[in-house]
């Protein structure tokens, strides 16, 4: 398995403040595959105002016993992710998945997208479960990580 088209979405803003989440979907509209077998990934970055189309990503053909080796392209797709919407995910799928700091959340076959960034902006504006405030803080770490990163190689605006 390996990515066989990734479509980025290039523009001039800053995206750093959008957290990033990731939904399992053949059709980009619908969640409506399993984490392990996923034939694409379409990753959005989500603020309470907001959502914007960051990333599409393509798998070729799986065999039917998805394997740790062929999860991790897709946990490499995933990276800087909060949460990853799908219709299942495997034990060990989800061992890796919160190693690497995604929650991955289970949703019924055909949830829509857009309903979905919905819930998750409403819960942004009015506060926010215990998984998704942990979430914000490792992306705000994260975020001022990268910062001391910068000024640490004598980075300057």
């Amino acid at each position: 398995m390996t990515v066989t088209r990734k479509l980025q979405v290039v523009d001039d803003e800053d995206d750093s403040a959008l957290l990033k989440v990731a939904f399992a979907s053949s059709d980009r509209t619908t969640v409506d595959q399993h984490f392990g077998s996923a034939c694409a990934f379409v990753i959005y970055g989500v603020s309470p105002e907001q959502s914007k189309l960051l990333q599409v990503s393509e798998f070729g053909e799986l065999s039917a016993d998805v394997s740790e080796d062929k999860l991790s392209e897709k946990l490499d797709i995933l990276d800087g992710c909060i949460a990853v919407y799908c219709r299942a995910c495997g034990a060990s799928a989800v061992r890796q998945l919160l190693v690497q700091g995604i929650q991955p959340v289970k949703v019924s076959e055909g949830t829509g997208i857009a309903e979905l960034i919905g819930h998750l902006q409403q819960e942004l504006r009015e506060g926010p479960s215990s998984w998704l405030a942990k979430a914000m803080r490792s992306h705000q770490l994260a975020a001022g990580a990268r910062f001391d990163d910068m000024e640490a190689e004598g980075w300057k605006e």
